[in-house]
């Protein structure tokens, strides 16, 4: 019998992908949150945000490509270095007292991201610069081991960037964020699993959720961004997860 915990997880599961996928981003940072919300240990946080991230992030990948909103020259400068180093940092178990603070920081950093991009006029502006390729290197190296060290999919790092660099448009820099996601999650998995081969049995029940959640999600971005009352809900539940996991 599924319990009361996991269904409530499943349904923040779920309301967190429908937002995230409707601009491009796998979820994991609201994945986090509704863990530390209901107590999941952190042992068991990382590898569910990254599987949840891989089914969320796939979708939207496929939606945003079939929609014309991706670029090949903008993600593989990131992707290159990104994919081992968050293999790499898969493979690192840290233990809670250091894993707890790093994912309050990374889930305070995503609300910040949120609540900036709520309060936009949300225009969209052509890309006007080329990627630097050495600077993007770095870059996906960064977000890469961040990604696989907390579960992360490493959008929340990536799409600002290209947009306050001019290196993609909007819509574009959620295609290409999705596609970044996926590749890190699936390193950052393999490189968790390579080591601690450990997933939680009530990941069923949140796959679901993430799948139908993510459909939706995806499927309205290339319209719509979900509405301003929404975004600002999650602004306030990352926040909130953020200051859980920094005080426990």
């Amino acid at each position: 019998m599924i319990s009361g915990t996991v269904l409530l997880l499943a349904s923040l599961v779920f309301a967190a992908a429908v937002l995230y996928a409707s601009v491009g981003h796998g979820g994991a940072s609201g994945y986090l949150a509704a863990m530390a919300l209901v107590g999941i240990a952190p042992e068991m946080m990382k590898p569910t945000a990254l599987a949840l991230n891989i089914l969320v992030a796939t979708i939207g990948t496929v939606k945003f490509y079939r929609a014309g909103f991706f670029s090949w020259r903008v993600l593989w400068p990131f992707a290159l270095l990104s994919v081992p180093f968050a293999f790499l940092g898969g493979t690192l178990v840290l233990t809670p007292a250091l894993y707890r603070p790093l994912v309050g920081a990374v889930l305070l950093y995503a609300a910040y991201r949120l609540y900036l991009q709520t309060r936009s006029r949300e225009t969209e502006k052509p890309a006007e610069r080329s990627v630097p390729v050495w600077a993007a290197l770095a870059v996906g190296a960064g977000i890469g081991l961040l990604s696989g060290l907390t579960g992360v999919g490493g959008g929340i790092f990536l799409s600002p960037l290209l947009l306050l660099a001019g290196w993609s448009d909007m819509r574009t820099a959620s295609g290409v964020a999705a596609a970044f996601i996926l590749v890190n999650s699936v390193a950052g998995l393999a490189g968790h699993l390579s080591g601690v081969a450990s997933l939680p049995d009530f990941l069923l029940v949140l796959a679901v959720a993430a799948v139908a959640g993510g459909w939706i999600g995806a499927e309205l971005g290339s319209r719509r961004l979900a509405p301003r009352p929404v975004r600002y809900l999650l602004v306030v539940v990352l926040v909130v997860a953020a200051f859980k996991m920094l005080a426990t």
